[in-house]
């Protein structure tokens, strides 16, 4: 309904008639403005005036004088600014009720406002038209439950439209203004305040009118030196705030112009007025009646202005500083850049990166290809054409910054010796004989032709085998330096092959990286994870890696960044997979691949032993003497806590077993420092130099019995060792050799108590308390195989494991021969005892012509355990075997283990995991083993300490599985 307007108030008093300069002086405080104006016209029109005049004394005097030439009409000029009345304003008991919204107007004060309510504005219309040009100005309150720090002008506009009657007449401040109205254009309507007012009742609703009292200030008396002082300091912090803020002075000059009629109360109002004050404050002032209060509270509110403004003041200087200061540095660093380069001691930035870009190009510029020196001849001098500020100067020195940085032709110095390379491969890794050969034939090659080439290598296996290790190893093994970066996820080509030059925040592929990275153009690369390759929106990484790994294309590979050709041929790439079938074969194709099937107990223990106990002794900063693990532990340790393939799980529990250890340790060193502190007390005495020798032998003899006991208290022994000594040392006299012989007794003890610290032993015993309970158990589940039992061997993630087929009789009746497998078989294990069902009847047949098991047994077969997923066509043979076990009522030879695929006509197909299912076997210490005729060379490149112990044999039809069998 009302909208009051952002700008300046201004402030008039022409409602109050002008009072003769001769009574101006009858008041107190008009003397001090009088006095003020007289002593420093200069300082008195500052505060009171906002015009642009210097304030010179005859400026002053002529504004004097003409104010005297003016003061005849004075009169009519304040009476014309008031609208003539039947009625003083005395009379008017009855207005109309404006809420205001933001700030309450106060008397001799000018407010604009908006009326959006027709009602209202033709009520203000008619009361004017009846000479009766007056209204009540009240201060609307907050809504309850907001905050009035939050609460926007539009909340606040539509609030008020909607507030009508008795509602908003709740809504209103009590006390307000009488508002004489001046003008109104349009919905614009112009109000100056009279005097304070209380409503007390609602007279009408539409619009709200309201009965109104007249209020007066409480009497006082003007003499009263605490007013005098109140209204000199209220002055006094005017003026400062006026030095400091322009933004009162118009404001001033408007309220100044009526100084006949400046009081005290006046004062107050006038202070509040033109202050930031919120609402509540402004309120407070209004309806405050005693004057010497009113000013109190003035004086609160504009001391509070006065720290606004010096706080402002002092933002205002930092700021101004701050600029002026960056403003100072940049003019002198220009100068001294022009300075240097007038006298030739500095060139400007793009001859400067010239330079440093030739400059690295001259240690390599004749093994720089030609095509490539041509395009960094032409990078450079577009950069000395561009400016500077430009977008594509950047671009170009990015370019240049790439191109001049790689080792174009810059190889480092491999290593031939077969032998040390040799040496370096086995103190790295024990066991991986495949890839060791591998790498000393690349070796060899080599040496031959006096110079290397780049391979790619791809090392297969399970997780943990040391894939990535043995990648570091090889690069220190040939003297080349050694990169790594995963594809694990990858799914952005550009990650390979680089982004183009257009694009905001390019970069080359991880090649180029790699290049500038290692500083030579012969590295060997590890490219981790490549059957984990992904694919996205981005394009297809396994199809950008075809140019990066095929040896015929990667001597001119080219980089989206770069765009000029890269020969990599001298690269040696080893890549590492988990399963191969992941890799896409035209990939898989140009690489050579070598699988790491996994290690073996014995294998383990070495491993264990040579190289991750060694390592995690030294990490946990315990002794060798203080600890002991033996060969029982760490056997059992890996039966039973780490069975997988690899050893990254054995390092672990190793790790696990030194820190229980380490804490152990230092809790017995701490029960053992009080009793060590008596031993030093008493060894301080002196010693007979006669009696040295002695000593020195009981001490040695104390110290071997302390070793050799198993006393738990070492602090005891300690004291039994040094007894001897200390008989001697409270015998000794000679003061001469006192310092030397205390000081060989005090080694001696140190000696000897760290020869009594008991070292821990971790044995299979007392494994569990170290790495808790076993995790895995014997799969061996029969000592003696039953009926419808067999073992099969199969392969998994962890390495290798043996099974069971188990199949059992559920029920027999003519023409009821069935089959029902459990065991969460997969879909190819399903088929595989479908087929085994057939061609075991077909054998059945043949031995025992009228045996009718099959045709009237209904059979289960399960393959335990029935929580792990399994699946493949291996245990083909191992079932028929189980069924006709059942069907002939005969177990199989014990410690017998097979495995093989079977066809509908019984042949024997290969199978794979050859390592793996051998080494479970030996786990489970099976003597006789069935492998598929297939697989007869695979067995054969098996370590000997993996076939020790086996008794093997290898089958290429069912029938000689049946012959050894049964």
């Amino acid at each position: 309904m009302l909208k009051v307007l952002t700008s300046s108030c201004r402030f008039h008093a022409a409602f109050t008639p002008q009072v003769r300069r001769g009574t101006e002086s009858n008041t107190p405080l008009l003397q001090v403005l009088v006095s003020l104006r007289s002593s420093s016209p200069y300082l008195y029109r500052r505060f009171f005036c906002s015009d642009s005049t210097d304030g010179s004394e005859p400026n002053s005097e002529a504004r004097q004088a003409e104010g005297e030439r003016e003061g005849g009409n004075a009169d009519s000029k304040a009476s014309a600014a008031i609208v003539p009345t039947v009625f003083r304003p005395e009379d008017c008991l009855t207005v109309l009720a404006l809420p205001l919204p933001h700030r309450p107007l106060f008397p001799g004060v000018y407010m604009p406002i908006y009326v959006k309510d027709p009602k209202v504005l033709a009520a203000l219309v008619e009361s004017r038209k009846r000479q009766a040009p007056y209204a009540g100005a009240f201060l609307l309150k907050d809504d309850q439950g907001t905050d009035p720090n939050v609460v926007s002008a539009s909340d606040t506009e539509k609030n008020i439209c909607e507030l009508k009657g008795k509602d908003l007449f709740s809504r209103l401040h009590e006390v307000g203004t009488l508002a004489q109205i001046t003008s109104i254009q349009g919905d614009q309507v112009i109000l100056i305040g009279h005097r304070r007012i209380r409503m007390t009742e609602v007279v009408s609703e539409e619009p709200l009118t309201v009965k109104v009292d007249h209020l007066k200030e409480q009497p006082y008396n003007k003499d009263d030196d605490v007013i005098k002082a109140t209204s000199f300091e209220v002055l006094s912090t005017l003026r400062d705030v006026l030095k400091t803020s322009s933004l009162w002075k118009d404001h001033v000059q408007t309220y100044i112009q009526h100084i006949g009629d400046f009081n005290y109360a006046r004062l107050a109002d006038f202070g509040a007025a033109i202050s930031g004050a919120n609402q509540l404050q402004c309120q407070q002032v209004l309806e405050e009646l005693d004057v010497h209060k009113r000013l109190q509270l003035t004086l609160e509110i504009v001391k509070k202005e006065m720290e606004i403004s010096k706080i402002q003041e002092s933002i205002a200087k930092a700021i101004e500083e701050k600029i002026s200061g960056e403003q100072r540095r940049y003019l002198l660093n220009e100068q001294l850049k022009a300075i240097k380069k007038e006298l030739g001691l500095e060139t400007d930035d793009k001859t400067a990166l010239s330079a440093k870009f030739r400059e690295r190009l001259e240690p390599n510029k004749e093994k720089i290809p030609a095509h490539v020196m041509q395009v960094i001849e032409e990078e450079l001098t577009k950069l000395q054409l561009l400016e500077a500020s430009s977008s594509e100067f950047n671009v170009t020195r990015n370019y240049l910054d790439w191109l001049t940085a790689l080792p174009w032709g810059s190889y480092s110095d491999e290593n031939f010796d077969v032998l040390r390379a040799e040496k370096i491969l086995d103190e790295d890794h024990y066991g991986l004989t495949d890839v060791k050969e591998r790498i000393l034939e690349f070796i060899a090659v080599g040496k031959l032709r006096g110079t290397s080439q780049g391979k790619i290598i791809c090392l297969s296996g399970p997780p943990g085998v040391g894939k990535t290790s043995i990648g570091r190893s090889i690069a220190r093994a040939l003297n080349r330096k050694f990169y790594r970066f995963s594809v694990g996820g990858l799914s952005d080509v550009a990650e390979i092959k680089g982004h183009r030059r257009t694009y905001i925040g390019a970069m080359p592929g991880k090649m180029v990286q790699c290049l500038k990275s290692v500083g030579t153009a012969n590295p060997l690369v590890l490219i981790d994870e490549i059957d984990k390759l992904g694919r996205g929106h981005a394009g297809d990484p396994a199809s950008a890696m075809l140019e990066l790994l095929d040896p015929e294309q990667n001597a001119n590979f080219l980089d989206h960044y770069l765009d000029v050709p890269i020969d990599l041929a001298k690269v040696l790439f080893v890549c590492t997979a988990n399963v191969l079938e992941m890799i896409p074969n035209p990939l898989l194709d140009r690489m050579e691949v070598i699988a790491i099937a996994g290690y073996i107990t014995d294998e383990k223990m070495h491993i264990a032993r040579d190289y991750l106990e060694k390592s995690t002794r030294e990490t946990c900063g315990i002794k060798p003497e203080q600890v002991e693990v033996t060969d029982s532990a760490l056997l059992a340790l890996i039966e039973n806590y780490c069975r997988e393939a690899g050893v990254r799980n054995l390092q672990k529990q190793i790790e696990k077993i030194y820190r229980k250890i380490a804490l152990k340790l230092v809790r017995k060193d701490d029960k053992i420092e009080p009793q060590n502190v008596g031993v030093n007390e008493v060894k301080a005495e002196p010693v007979q130099p006669s009696d040295e020798l002695k000593s020195k032998e009981e001490t040695q003899t104390g110290a071997k019995s302390v070793e050799g006991s198993n006393d738990d208290k070492p602090g005891e022994n300690v004291a039994e060792a040094l007894e001897a000594p200390v008989n001697q040392m409270q015998k000794s006299t000679d003061e001469d050799t006192h310092l030397q012989d205390t000081q060989e007794i005090e080694e001696a003890t140190e000696s000897e108590t760290s020869k009594t610290i008991d070292k821990v032993v971790v044995d299979s015993p007392n494994l569990a308390d170290y790495v808790g309970k076993p995790i895995f158990h014997a799969e061996r589940i029969y000592d003696q195989t039953p009926v419808g039992v067999v073992m099969g061997l199969a392969w998994t993630s962890m390495g290798g494991s043996t099974l069971y087929i188990e199949t059992s009789l559920v029920e027999q009746g003519e023409a009821k021969g069935a089959l029902s497998v459990t065991g969460q078989l997969g879909d190819v294990m399903k088929e595989s005892a479908q087929i085994a069902h057939t061609v075991a009847r077909i054998i059945l047949q043949e031995k025992e012509t009228d045996n009718q098991f099959f045709a009237n047994s209904k059979l289960h077969l399960h393959v335990p355990a029935g929580a792990t997923p399994k699946d493949g066509p291996s245990a083909g043979c191992t079932m028929i075997t189980s069924l006709l076990s059942l069907a002939l009522k005969k177990p199989v030879k014990p410690y017998l283990a097979m495995t093989g695929e079977v066809t509908l006509t019984g042949k024997i197909l290969p199978i794979g995991g050859v390592k793996e299912k051998a080494i479970a076997a030996r786990r489970s210490d099976v003597k006789t083993i069935i492998f598929p005729s297939a697989n007869r060379r695979d067995f054969d490149e098996l370590a000997p300490n993996v076939k020790e112990g086996l008794d093997v044999h290898f089958v290429d039809d069912y029938k000689q599985i049946f012959d050894l069998a049964f």
